[in-house]
Formats: C-alpha cells, sequence, structure tokens
C-alpha cells in the first residue's frame, strides 16, 4: 500500500513536460473553466453556512453552563464541516462534467506510452463519457459522504479527535479523488463495475495521486487552475503501465 502511494505520488514527476510535449493544454480549458466557477461557488456557499452550521450544532447542548465554550467549539466544527463537504462536492462535480474533455487527454498520453496508434478501447461517445462520469461520481458521492460525517464527529474528541478526524478525512477524499482521475482512463477498457473493481485493487495508487489533487486546492487561485491537468496526467501515466502490467501478467499465465 506504502509503495503503490508513493507511485501515485511520483507520477506528477514531469506531467508539465508531458503536457506540453503532447500539446494537451488545449484540452483543459473548459475542464479549468468548470474547475473555477464551481470552486467559487461552493466557496462562497460555504463561508456563508458556516456560522449557520455552527449555531445548528450548538442547539444540542440545553444546558446554560458551559453554553458559550461549546457554541465556540461548534462554530469551528460547523466550519470543518461545511469545508469537508464542499470539498467533497467540489472534486465530484468537476470530475464528472470534465469526463468527456480528460477522456481524450488520457487516450493521447496512452498512444504517447504503449506506441501503439490504434487501440482495441469500447468505443464512447461525449453523451456515454459524460454519462458515465456523473455515474461514477455520484456513487462515489454517496460512498464519501457516508463515510465523512462518522469521521467528522472524531472532531468532538478534544485534541485527539481533531487530528485522527484531519488525517482520516484527508486519506478518504484523496482516494475518492484519485478514483476519478483513474476512471478517465478505465472508461475505454472497463465497464462500470470492473472500473470499481480494478481500482480496489490499487487503492494505494488513487490515494497517492489524490493525496496530491487535495493539497493543490489549498493553493489559492492557482491550485484549482493546475489540479485537473497535472492529477489526470499523473493518473493517467500510472493507470496505463497498471493495464499494461496487468495485460503482461494475463498473456503469462495463458502460456504456462
Amino acid at each position: 500500500m506504502i509503495n503503490n502511494i508513493l507511485k501515485g505520488i511520483q507520477a506528477y514527476t514531469g506531467t508539465f513536460a508531458l503536457i506540453s510535449k503532447l500539446k494537451l493544454w488545449k484540452y483543459f480549458a473548459i475542464p479549468i473553466l468548470i474547475s473555477i466557477v464551481t470552486a467559487t461557488i461552493i466557496g462562497l456557499s460555504a463561508y456563508g453556512f458556516s456560522d449557520n452550521m455552527g449555531r445548528f450544532i450548538a442547539k444540542v447542548w440545553v444546558w446554560d453552563w458551559g453554553k458559550a465554550t461549546f457554541t465556540t467549539i461548534s462554530t469551528f466544527i460547523g466550519g470543518i464541516m461545511i469545508v469537508a463537504i464542499g470539498l467533497i462536492l467540489y472534486k465530484h462535480i468537476i470530475m464528472a462534467l470534465s469526463a468527456p474533455f480528460m477522456s481524450p487527454v488520457s487516450e493521447k498520453i496512452e498512444t504517447h506510452l504503449t506506441g501503439v496508434e490504434q487501440h482495441n478501447h469500447r468505443n464512447t461517445s461525449f453523451k456515454d463519457q459524460l454519462w458515465r462520469g456523473i455515474r461514477i461520481n455520484i456513487r462515489n458521492l454517496a460512498k464519501e459522504l457516508l463515510v465523512t460525517i462518522p469521521i467528522l464527529l472524531l472532531n468532538f474528541i478534544p485534541l485527539i479527535g481533531n487530528i485522527a478526524s484531519s488525517v482520516i478525512l484527508f486519506l478518504v477524499q484523496s482516494y475518492y479523488a484519485g478514483f476519478g482521475n483513474m476512471d478517465y482512463t478505465l472508461e475505454r477498457h472497463f465497464k462500470y463495475r470492473e472500473s470499481i473493481n480494478f481500482v480496489g485493487r490499487y487503492k494505494g495508487i488513487a490515494i497517492g495521486n489524490g493525496m496530491v489533487f487535495m493539497l493543490f486546492l489549498l493553493i489559492p487561485v492557482i491550485g484549482v487552475i493546475l489540479v485537473l491537468p497535472l492529477s489526470v496526467t499523473a493518473s493517467s501515466v500510472n493507470t496505463v503501465k497498471l493495464l499494461e502490467q496487468e495485460r503482461s501478467l494475463n498473456q503469462n499465465s495463458i502460456i504456462v
């Protein structure tokens, strides 16, 4: 697992050069616009709703003693919850809507890495790719929210709970971010369920890719601009290598 996480991170090395070499920047124009608009809307919403969430949580404390302290803690936790949910929504929205634009990018990277111009891929249209992206990300969004809510409750445990919650939440968000990036390549090779099984076998790769994805979002403005080009390129490189590796192993098994 650790080794695969490191591979997922290391794949970002040389992504700028690869994008420029294959002249891929033009494919990212619309996804970058989607990313900026989505980030702006969710950011403004998070800013407006954090205090409301804090006051809502504070209503649980019905006693007068410690009310002010609990309200302060609740406002802080409310802010974390809004940011966490905002990040979850952000990444799944941009990944779903960007799917038809990212598929050509991953295909060009695959052609470059394998040297094969004509692949026996699944033939999918713009509409198919968009629907696939929406379907995968709705599925991942539902699962991530179910896992995230109990993790956020750890924040009510002083100090240790805050640290544990942040680390686990970061890893969960990283996994699903990497999952979405890997599917841009897997979409051409596997059906819906087969892709889910494939990513399940390489969770570390998905987490490593997603960790850098999530860290990019901490960089103001530049982060939301570069996060998709770099993460999709890195993920495509790793996923193509994994597909070639599995294909090689399968061929060896048949020969034996």
